[in-house]
């Protein structure tokens, strides 16, 4: 290719469709595909065509300046440079095209443990990696990937999203092992970001798998808890583990388990299979579903995308999924939290 062919042009792919540009140097996902592990490992930043991409604002080129910067030693500084690259790349629902490329290194930057934004790099690698169903708490949205849907989306610019979900997804798999060691990181926030992460990789789900497994059965953080069960059960979903319905069948019948467990347990469940909800699990939920535990399931990240203003996602989640057309009203210890969530990462 030219200097000019390396310009992405939503004209041409009018004329002549996505297929022009698939495969080539400006396909995402083949340039994540041929990302070097010594320039993920070394932080090359130089050696990665940033420019050929774009976000909400314009070119990625300058994106290797916000990483470097929130990597910086001044925890403002760090802070400042990664919000401004989370408002930049995940900007009013859309996935910018430069997105995927940033995965390596805030990966990287996740397993300095002297990184001020540990927790957050995270937030940011999982935001670009599984987009599009915010505020849908149904039994086919909750758990879906993005990069699954029939439908082609586009940012901003006309890239397709579609094909930078995937190569963020991608970059995950390809460093799936970063996100594994974090799953035992003493942060509770880096390891319930770590599950996110590694929820939303599109390969090795069975190793993946068996980490998020092994973290269950250690976990005592009760929010992390619960978070693990849908980790378990959104790649189960998407990649048709069948041992996944068994697991979260038998932890939400199980009455010695923890409520929030039970309770991200039958949630998972219902988006593992296509049967109607039993009268066991509608009876599990009546029982352990109450303010108390709204508020904390409010801050799992999967509830907290259904409605992470107001801490009522367990709520809306509820009913998105037993009823999504007449929105009933659940028992009143189903209903809205008081107070107010923590305001989302980005």
């Amino acid at each position: 290719m030219t200097s000019e062919d390396l310009v992405f042009d939503f004209e041409r792919v009018c004329a002549h469709g996505f297929e022009v540009y698939e495969g080539t140097a400006l396909d995402v996902r083949t340039v994540i595909a041929g990302l070097p592990r010594d320039v993920r490992d070394g932080f090359l930043l130089e050696e990665v065509p940033w420019g050929r991409f774009s976000h909400a604002y314009g070119s990625g080129e300058d994106v290797p300046d916000y990483l470097e910067r929130t990597r910086s030693a001044d925890a403002a500084e760090a802070r400042e440079a990664r919000s401004s690259l989370g408002n930049s790349v995940c900007h009013q629902g859309t996935t910018g095209s430069v997105a995927p490329l940033m995965v390596p290194f805030l990966l990287r930057i996740a397993a300095d443990r002297i990184a001020h934004e540990r927790a957050n790099a995270l937030a940011l690698v999982a935001a670009v990696a599984c987009r599009n169903h915010w505020g849908d708490g149904s039994r086919a949205a909750l758990l879906r990937v993005a990069d699954a849907d029939d439908d082609m989306h586009f940012d901003v610019g006309g890239y397709p999203q579609n094909w930078s979900v995937r190569a963020a997804r991608d970059a995950i798999a390809a460093d799936a092992h970063i996100p594994i060691a974090l799953l035992h990181d003493p942060d509770p926030r880096v390891r319930e970001q770590a599950a996110c992460v590694l929820a939303a990789s599109s390969g090795r789900a069975r190793e993946i798998s068996a980490a998020l497994h092994e973290r269950f059965r250690v976990e005592e953080v009760p929010r992390l808890r619960a978070g693990l069960v849908l980790a378990i059960a959104q790649p189960a979903r998407e990649h048709r583990h069948e041992d996944a319905a068994a697991f979260t069948r038998a932890c939400w019948s199980d009455p010695a388990r923890s409520p929030e467990v039970r309770v991200a347990a039958a949630l998972g469940w219902l988006c593992l299979v296509d049967d109607p909800a039993p009268e066991d699990l509608r009876a599990v939920l009546d029982e352990l579903v109450t303010h108390e535990l709204g508020l904390l399931m409010a801050e799992v990240p999967w509830i907290r995308q259904v409605d992470h203003y107001f801490g009522a996602g367990l709520t809306h989640t509820l009913n998105h999924m037993f009823d999504p057309v007449q929105r009933p009203a659940f028992p009143d210890t189903w209903g809205e939290p008081e107070g107010f969530a923590d305001d989302p990462p980005f």
